[in-house]
């Protein structure tokens, strides 16, 4: 008979990334059946009930260990693993300070030599350290989600009173003068600035470009609420303004997921007097799709547009329901995605709806047409961004497969550092099991990635096409493809 082991350690923070790392060493011990280590966030401890380990509520600062094993002594063993693993953590840790010792706290006001501190703590205490690092004169990238819209606010008007720039919050992805920041891709220096109130956005477009040969001089994150109509682009015209000053940058890119319409006025207004082109990508009813807007920027520089890569063959795809799923990791691709879908298909449910009365839990079944963002904030709070961790997405993978009415899903897998550092086994592993139990809904993938990327781009598509999955790198061309499966489906 199974054995049980659930643990709760108050107070005993470990950043979610590590925790990880934990759990899938833990959950790879001998005779271990299922092992989830992590914080007591509600999302997670939801998790572990649905895994049948049976908990109270605990507080999301309780480290919660559960693990479930075919005896005892694969328990002993899996807490084994776990020890040892939080020992190598932390002596990684004690060899980065350099005196063998853990490195003490400290603030980032403190590194007298930057000009940019890169913050990444809990969203309740980002904003002491985003407003410590202004002080100390450092612009700042703010990884950080769930910081109020008030705080942005604040840190984005303290930051232009000291001609610095505030980077998010929620800012995953920049690249500052060759440096990728967050989820970057490898790029090659070039000719285009990039603004990006998104991160997967950047990606998509950074991605694009290097396959078409052409690079960046910046990629300058702003956080995806920047153009929303409270924050009014502060962030955004203070880079804007940056980028028409700097004689590298001889085209200027504006990307964003769907802004306030009188905000994006402001910002065409505040762009008509710059001397270099400017190509705005605001997603929305319609605007240009993000392969579409890469294709216009090649233009402003005399780039012939190449044929974008594929792998796989649509003529062997058959829709088995009426239905489009989405299971996105990027919020900005997923917005492009539904913006694309319901023009064609109509109405379609998510987490981040076009419209509000199109909103739909994402911990629910899937109703007709539903994309879902893993990636938003309600669902990372406590957990590693989807793009490191796809858990969550392949579960639901699995329920979507088993559901008649789903006919295509559409899915992301987003390359570059601080993601997946081989992403597709476990999704080709989790297509495979499906087709094993005679499941055999097409699976389109967006794969967003440089040819520079440490996971290999070609690698990456040639797994997962070999499970029978369309890989594109255009992620406008992978939801025209699901549509066109729909609609035949729909026809026949």
């Amino acid at each position: 008979m199974a054995q049980v082991h659930i643990e709760v350690r108050p107070g005993a923070y470990r950043d979610s990334v590590s925790l990880l790392e934990v759990s899938r060493a833990v959950a790879s011990s001998p005779g271990v059946e299922d092992a989830i280590v992590a914080m007591g966030t509600p999302l997670n401890v939801d998790l572990m009930r649905e895994l049948g380990f049976h908990l109270d509520q605990p507080s999301p600062n309780d480290l919660i260990i559960a693990i479930r094993a075919i005896d005892q002594a694969a328990i002993i063993n899996g807490l084994s693993t776990m020890a040892a693993e939080f020992s190598s953590i932390d002596q990684r840790a004690r060899s980065a300070s350099g005196d063998g010792q853990l490195a003490p706290p400290r603030s980032v006001g403190r590194a007298h030599d930057a000009d940019l501190a890169l913050i990444s703590v809990p969203g309740t205490g980002a904003f002491a350290e985003a407003i410590d690092a202004l002080e100390a004169g450092q612009s700042v990238m703010l990884f950080s989600d769930n910081v109020p819209i008030w705080q942005e606010i604040i840190l984005k008007e303290f930051a232009s009173s000291r001609n610095l720039i505030v980077m998010g919050p929620d800012c995953g992805t920049a690249v500052i003068g060759g440096v990728g920041l967050g989820f970057a891709n490898v790029v090659r220096p070039g000719p285009i600035g990039i603004v990006a109130a998104s991160g997967t956005g950047a990606q998509q477009v950074l991605a694009l470009l290097d396959l078409a040969g052409v690079g960046i001089t910046h990629c300058i994150g702003v956080g995806g609420r920047d153009l929303s109509a409270e924050v009014a682009a502060r962030s955004t015209m203070s880079a804007i303004a940056a980028l028409a000053e700097d004689p590298d940058t001889k085209t200027i890119v504006l990307i964003s997921k769907p802004p306030a319409a009188e905000v994006a006025e402001l910002v065409r207004s505040s762009t008509s007097a710059i001397s270099k082109p400017v190509v705005f990508a605001l997603l929305g009813e319609g605007s240009p799709d993000l392969t579409k807007t890469t294709e216009e920027i090649l233009g402003t520089i005399g780039v012939v547009v190449p044929d974008w890569p594929s792998w796989g063959e649509v003529s062997t795809l058959r829709a088995t329901g009426k239905y489009l799923r989405g299971l996105y990791s990027g919020g900005t691709i997923c917005d492009e995605a539904m913006v694309i879908a319901a023009n064609q298909l109509g109405q379609i449910r998510s987490n981040i709806p076009l419209r509000a009365e199109w909103k739909h839990d994402p911990f629910a079944e899937s109703i007709e047409h539903t994309f879902i963002d893993f990636g938003d904030d309600a669902m990372t709070v406590g957990r590693a961004h989807p793009m490191i961790d796809s858990t969550l997405r392949i579960e639901r993978l699995h329920k979507e497969m088993a559901d008649p009415s789903c006919g295509v899903i559409i899915m992301d897998v987003v390359l570059g550092h601080g993601a997946d550092a081989d992403p597709a086994p476990a999704l080709s592993s989790a297509i495979s099991e499906a087709h094993d139990h005679g499941q055999k809904t097409p699976v389109i993938i967006s794969l967003i990635g440089s040819s520079g990327d440490p996971q290999g781009l070609i690698r990456q598509a040639e797994i997962l096409s070999g499970v029978g999955a369309f890989v594109t790198v255009s992620n406008a061309t992978a939801v025209n493809i699901a549509i066109s499966l729909i609609q035949m489906n729909e026809a026949s």
